[in-house]
C-alpha cells in the first residue's frame, strides 16, 4: 500500500532496504569518480592534450576545445558546470515524466544502467583524448542526476512526515558505506600497483578505478530495481495527451506556473541551492586542491576520502538522531555553521602535508552526510503530495556534483588568480548567503501551505 505525504504509516523492511540500497550503489560514482579520481585524471589527460607532457618548457597550459581558451587546470570545472547547465533543461523533465509513468522503475533503469555504461567507457581515455573524457563525463553526470530524481521521488512513499528524517539519513549513511567500500579496493589497488616515478602507470590505475566504479553502479542497482515497489497510484497523475516524454516537456511549463502558489516552497529551494552549491564544489573539487595546491601524493588523497567516506556515515545517522530531537532546520544551520568554518580553514592548509588536509577531511565527513541527507528529507515536506519527481527535478539540479556556480566561480579565480587557495575560500559566501535565507523561511507555514501535515519538530 502506498504512503502518502500525510501517512505515518512505514513501508515494508525489504521495500526500504532497496531504496537505500540505491545510495550504496550511485555513491561509487559521487566518491571514486567524482570526488577522488576524475579530476586529476581528467586534468592530466587535458595537460597532455596542451603539450605539456612533451615540453613544459614552451607549453602555455592551455587546450582549445570549440576554438576556445582554456586553461587544462580549469577544464574539469568549467566540465561541472557546463553538464549542469544542461541538466537544468533535463532533471525537471525526467521529473515531471516519473510523476505520470505508470511506472517508475524503467526509468531509473535507464538512467541508472547508461550513466554507468558512460563511466565505464572511461578505459578508452587514453592518451590526449580529453574531449572523449569531457563528453563520457558529461553524459555519466546528468544520467547519474536524473536517476537520483526517480530515486528521492521514492521517499514520500517509504515514510511519513515523522520518520523521514531517519529514512533518509540512513539511506545516505548506506551510501557513505558503500562509497567507502570501493574506494578502499581501489586505495589497495592504487598502494599495491603503483611505482614511484611512473606517472603513466599512475594515470592508468586512477583510468580503471574510475571504470570500477561503473560496473558498481550497474551491479548493486539491481537490487531496488527487485525491492522497490510501484505505486503507481500515489504518484501518476491524468496524462495531458500525447506520450509520457512530451507530457513531461508540457507539465515543466505547468509545475513552473504552479510552483509560484508556493513561494515559501520557493524560498526553501533557493536557500537550498546557494548553500549546496558550496557543498558539491567541495567535493568535486576537493581532490584537485589537494593534488595541484597542496602537491598530496593520490594515496593521501584518497585515504582522506576513506575518512570523509566512513565518518560520514556515523555523521549521517548523528544528525538525523540529532533532528529528532531539535528539528531539521536548525541541525541543517548548525551543520552549515560547520562548513563555514573548514572551508574557512581550507585556506591555510600547509604544501605537502598530508595530516592536516585528514584532519579537515574528518570535519567535513561529519558534517557532509547530514546536511544533505536531512535538506533532501526536508523538501519531500514542501512538495504538494503527487508531484514528488516534479519538484525534485528541480531540487536535483544542485545536487550530488551537479552543481554550477561553485565550479564555474572556482575555475575563473583560479584563472584569474592561479591560487586554487583562493577558489577555495571563495566558496564561504554559499554557505553564509544559503544559511541566512534557510533561517528565515518558515517552514512550518510553507508545509501547511502545500497541503501537508508538519511532523512534531521542525
Amino acid at each position: 500500500m502506498a504512503v502518502d505525504a500525510n501517512s505515518t504509516t512505514l513501508a515494508p523492511r525489504r521495500e526500504r532496504t532497496g531504496w537505500y540500497f540505491y545510495d550504496w550503489a550511485n555513491s561509487a560514482f559521487s566518491t571514486t569518480v567524482i570526488t577522488v579520481f576524475l579530476g586529476p585524471f581528467l586534468t592530466s589527460i587535458t595537460e597532455q592534450a596542451a603539450g605539456c607532457a612533451i615540453d613544459a618548457d614552451t607549453c602555455d597550459g592551455t587546450v582549445r576545445p570549440l576554438g576556445i581558451p582554456v586553461a587544462a587546470g580549469s577544464y574539469y570545472a568549467y566540465l561541472v558546470s557546463l553538464s549542469v547547465l544542461l541538466t537544468v533543461f533535463v532533471l525537471p523533465v525526467m521529473g515531471a515524466i516519473a510523476d505520470r509513468a505508470p511506472r517508475k522503475k524503467p526509468l531509473l533503469a535507464g538512467a541508472a544502467f547508461t550513466g554507468a555504461a558512460a563511466t565505464v567507457a572511461m578505459a578508452f581515455v587514453t592518451g590526449d583524448r580529453y574531449l572523449l573524457g569531457g563528453l563520457l563525463f558529461i553524459v555519466a553526470n546528468i544520467s547519474f542526476g536524473a536517476a537520483i530524481v526517480v530515486y528521492n521521488s521514492f521517499l514520500p512513499q517509504l515514510a511519513g512526515p515523522d520518520d523521514r528524517d531517519r529514512i533518509s539519513s540512513r539511506g545516505w549513511a548506506i551510501g557513505y558505506l558503500g562509497g567507502g567500500v570501493l574506494l578502499l579496493l581501489n586505495l589497495v589497488a592504487v598502494m599495491s600497483l603503483s611505482r614511484d616515478g611512473d606517472a603513466q602507470r599512475t594515470l592508468d590505475l586512477a583510468r580503471w578505478s574510475i571504470v570500477s566504479a561503473g560496473v558498481w553502479w550497474a551491479a548493486f542497482t539491481i537490487v531496488p530495481l527487485m525491492w522497490l515497489r510501484e505505486h503507481p497510484g500515489a504518484a501518476a497523475k491524468p496524462r495531458l495527451g500525447g506520450n509520457v516524454l512530451t507530457d513531461g516537456f508540457k507539465q515543466l511549463g505547468h509545475t513552473i506556473k504552479g510552483m509560484r502558489a508556493y513561494p515559501l516552497t520557493l524560498a526553501f529551494l533557493g536557500a537550498y541551492l546557494i548553500y549546496n552549491d558550496g557543498i558539491q564544489t567541495v567535493i568535486a573539487l576537493a581532490s584537485q586542491f589537494g593534488t595541484e595546491e597542496l602537491k598530496l601524493e593520490q594515496s593521501a588523497l584518497i585515504l582522506t576520502i576513506l575518512i570523509v567516506q566512513f565518518l560520514a556515515f556515523g555523521g549521517a545517522l548523528a544528525l538525523g538522531a540529532l533532528a529528532t530531537r531539535i528539528g531539521a532546520r536548525k541541525t541543517i544551520l548548525i551543520a552549515l555553521a560547520l562548513w563555514l568554518c573548514v572551508v574557512s580553514a581550507a585556506y591555510f592548509l600547509p604544501e605537502g602535508e598530508p595530516i592536516p588536509f585528514m584532519l579537515l577531511g574528518a570535519g567535513i565527513g561529519i558534517v557532509m552526510g547530514g546536511s544533505q541527507a536531512l535538506s533532501r528529507s526536508l523538501f519531500s515536506q514542501l512538495i504538494p503530495a503527487g508531484k514528488e519527481g516534479e519538484y525534485y527535478g528541480f531540487y536535483e539540479i544542485s545536487d550530488k556534483g551537479t552543481s554550477w556556480l561553485g565550479p564555474l566561480f572556482f575555475g575563473l579565480i583560479f584563472q584569474l588568480t592561479n591560487s586554487y587557495r583562493a577558489g577555495i575560500v571563495s566558496l564561504v559566501v554559499f554557505f553564509l548567503v544559503g544559511g541566512v535565507l534557510l533561517a528565515f523561511v518558515p517552514i512550518r507555514r510553507a508545509i501547511v501551505a502545500v497541503g501537508n501535515t508538519p511532523p512534531k519538530l521542525i
